[in-house]
Formats: structure tokens, C-alpha cells, sequence
């Protein structure tokens, strides 16, 4: 069982190890362990936060820096160690995330299964005005307002080495 006080919190310095086990295991290969490695390198992380139980991490997310539009935050990856999946860890995990964005006024991207994101509180529609080299049928955002921006998304240069 999910066990911490505050549910989420800030992954501790020493944790990268165990966060790279999580990504390979819920992604059963090694992309998205490797984006996270070169986002720390690039210096694009802007934060990562897991989910922990009695058997270490549970759960992870990443946040990092688009290159354009200045201060808008891409999330990239979400994980959920595999026999934990379906139980609504990382939906809640992303409603967490809406919300902090929405009350920080910051903006949040996310490109992947649309039914789930938007169960977390991301914004399909509102992504629709938006250019990106990746599919706008499953770029969600979040964040407050209820615009919907017309802006080309640059991705950190991690996202092109994948």
C-alpha cells in the first residue's frame, strides 16, 4: 500500500538509481529512463517528485524546461511501478500536479494518452492552437486560464536524442 504523509513528495538526491529501475520496469525498455538521464545532464529538469510504500518508489514524475515558450513546463515521464498500475496512483499523482499548476500560474504539457490525462485534470482541447513536431491529438495542458494558446512548443534537446 501507498504510504506517505503528504503522498508526493520531492525525490531525494541518491534516488536516481531507483527512479531508473521504476522507468524501466513500467516502460519495459530503457527511453524514457534515458530522456530523464540526459534532462538532468542538459540541465532542463525542473523537478522530480515520486510517490514512495514499504518497497521504496512507487511512483515518479518529471517535469523539465521547454526551450520555447519561456517558463512553460513539459511533464515527461509519468511511471507507476507495474503491479501498482491501475489503481489510481498516477491519476492522482497528474491531479496533484494540474493543481499546483493552476494555483503557481504555471503551464503544463503533456503529449500521451489522452483518456488518462485528462482524468488528472489536463486539458486536451486547450492544447489544440498549439505547434509542436509531436501529435497534437495527444498534447494535453494544464495550467490556469482557460485559453487556448496559439504558440510553437520547443522541447528540451533531450526529447530529439530519443
Amino acid at each position: 500500500m501507498v504510504q506517505s504523509n503528504d503522498f508526493m513528495r520531492a525525490m531525494n538526491l541518491g534516488e536516481e538509481a531507483e527512479v531508473e529501475q521504476l522507468l524501466q520496469k513500467a516502460f519495459r525498455g530503457n527511453d524514457e529512463a534515458r530522456l530523464v538521464r540526459l534532462l538532468r545532464k542538459h540541465g532542463a529538469m525542473a523537478g522530480e517528485m515520486v510517490v514512495t510504500d514499504e518497497r521504496g518508489i512507487a511512483g515518479y514524475l518529471a517535469l523539465s524546461e521547454f526551450v520555447a515558450p519561456k517558463g512553460w513546463l513539459c511533464l515527461a515521464p509519468v511511471a507507476v511501478r507495474p503491479e501498482l498500475q491501475g489503481r489510481g496512483i498516477g491519476r492522482r499523482m497528474t491531479g496533484l500536479l494540474t493543481e499546483w499548476a493552476r494555483l503557481a500560474g504555471k503551464t503544463v504539457v503533456v503529449l500521451g494518452e489522452v483518456e488518462f490525462y485528462q482524468r488528472g485534470g489536463f486539458n486536451a482541447a486547450r492544447a489544440a492552437g498549439l505547434t509542436s513536431p509531436y501529435p497534437i491529438e495527444h498534447t494535453l495542458l494544464a495550467g490556469p486560464g482557460e485559453d487556448t494558446p496559439e504558440v510553437e512548443l520547443i522541447y528540451p534537446k533531450a526529447f530529439s536524442a530519443l
